[in-house]
């Protein structure tokens, strides 16, 4: 298991559609209530390569627990420095050890949030 390594809280917000009244749909970022234990760390040189090759957003590997309830699309705010990632993809190991998000930072620190 890697909850000792695990050492950054995020909150997890999670895009939801409702209808608009005129056809379409507003798509609104909502709050989940369980946050997730988490270790970000920056891709490896071969991830780097693949993403460049790839043409991917991918700029954050986030670790969590595996019972973590992380989605493609979700937002990660660390609310201690203001970083906001969005998961691009989630992989999981054939062992249940860990999950990992592969994420794009989307906000830093002293940037206004989106919307």
């Amino acid at each position: 298991m890697i909850g000792h390594w695990l050492n950054v809280e995020l909150e997890v917000w999670r895009p939801e559609s409702t209808d608009d009244g005129h056809g379409g749909q507003t798509t609104t970022l909502a709050l989940q209530p369980d946050t997730v234990w988490a270790k970000v760390d920056q891709p490896s040189a071969t991830d780097r390569l693949l993403a460049a090759q790839t043409s991917s957003l991918h700029t954050h590997d986030i670790y969590l627990l595996p019972d973590a309830d992380v989605r493609r699309l979700d937002e990660l705010l660390d609310t201690a420095t203001g970083r906001r990632w969005q998961v691009r993809h989630v992989v999981e190991p054939s062992s249940t050890r860990y999950r990992k998000a592969q994420a794009q930072l989307i906000q830093t620190e002293g940037e206004p949030p989106d919307g």
